[in-house]
């Protein structure tokens, strides 16, 4: 221990700064190492510590069947118009005339063309495939409708409160013209108050001249 002291003493500033910066490399290598140790050693994102993380979004997992994409504003106006023509007589036309052409083919025609006999087993099958698909279409369009009502009745409540507020604010601008009005001089008050000192300066005149005419006998 001594002599480590005697050489240190003995050892130039320089060498001493040399020795310095070597330990603080060594240092630093040591620091990078044990980060790169403790980030090998991190849970994987999916990992339960992750989930708990709130400042990382949530990563899902890729299921194995992936369902196709669409766009819902496109189907949706489709929905509307299957909907739409659904709810108009001229569904219900074609719709008995092909109802009427599917029994007529399957019971007078012979049996070698016919594809569905009595009881139209096959024609049920289609008319309930045709009911469960239009039910949720016009489920889907009553929706649709119901957004857009819902958008309308808050233009139009924003609208009556701007209407309102311009009425107040038109109400308060009437009262105070009306207000202004009544500190204004009318017409027949000018006229009075010019005739009474019309007057006064009639009165005024003829005192003048009395006194000059007395004056003047004087």
């Amino acid at each position: 221990m001594d002599a480590d002291r005697k050489g240190r003493r003995e050892e130039s500033p320089r060498q001493r700064l040399q020795g310095e910066l070597r330990e603080l490399r060594q240092l630093r290598e040591l620091r990078a190492r044990e980060g790169a140790k403790d980030r090998r050693t991190e849970p994987a994102p999916g990992g339960s510590s992750a989930r708990s993380r709130l400042d990382q979004p949530r990563t899902g997992r890729p299921g194995l069947i992936s369902l196709p994409s669409y766009d819902p504003e496109a189907f949706g106006k489709v929905s509307e118009r299957i909907a739409r023509f659904l709810g108009t007589g001229r569904f219900i036309v074609w719709m008995t005339v092909v109802i009427i052409l599917w029994v007529v083919w399957n019971t007078l025609l012979p049996d070698v063309v016919r594809f569905d006999d009595y009881p139209f087993i096959f024609l049920t099958l289609m008319l309930s495939l045709q009911a469960s698909y239009a039910a949720p279409l016009i489920l889907l369009a009553q929706n649709r409708q119901d957004n857009r009502d819902r958008v309308n009745m808050e233009q139009d409540r924003a609208r009556s409160d701007r209407n309102i507020a311009d009425t107040e604010y038109l109400t308060r601008e009437v009262a105070a013209l009306r207000q202004g009005l009544g500190e204004v001089a009318t017409r027949a008050f000018i006229a009075s108050e010019l005739g009474s000192v019309r007057s006064e300066l009639q009165l005024l005149l003829k005192e003048i001249d009395e006194r000059r005419e007395a004056s003047g006998t004087l």
